[in-house]
């Protein structure tokens, strides 16, 4: 179990964004995607924060009444990101999950975004190899 690491199980094609990407921009992809979350990149390559279909309930609504979509990621992203690094095992995944409340972590590298790993690929994986 500890030679399965994030960098094998995290998906690495999905919908990146920019923290001035429009709202309205931002739900069509994630919704397109089929996507729990999208992670928000800064100019450098950094992880800037991680907008989940969650975040995006507030805009939707408010356009559902208004007619209008306001805003950009920024405004609605969560910016307290939790990552785990790629090199992390499999074993340390799951503890991660099993902590926190979170579907989807953003997985760096030396610091800079590499993919997203999902609740429901690692435990698939300790499913097959447990």
């Amino acid at each position: 179990m500890t030679t399965h690491r994030a960098s094998s199980i995290m998906r690495t094609e999905v919908p990146t964004l920019s923290s001035d990407t429009p709202i309205r921009r931002a739900v069509a992809l994630l919704v397109e995607a089929r996507a729990a979350a999208a992670a928000v990149i800064s100019d450098d390559g950094r992880l800037a924060g991680i907008l989940t279909q969650k975040d995006c309930f507030r805009p939707a609504l408010h356009a559902s009444y208004y007619q209008e979509w306001k805003g950009c990621v920024a405004d609605h992203m969560s910016k307290n990101v939790v990552s785990v690094g790629s090199h992390d095992d499999l074993m340390h995944l799951a503890e991660m999950f099993m902590t926190h409340p979170h579907r989807v972590f953003a997985v760096t590298d030396d610091g800079k975004y590499a993919g997203l790993v999902h609740r429901s690929d690692v435990l698939a994986h300790l499913a097959r190899f447990g």
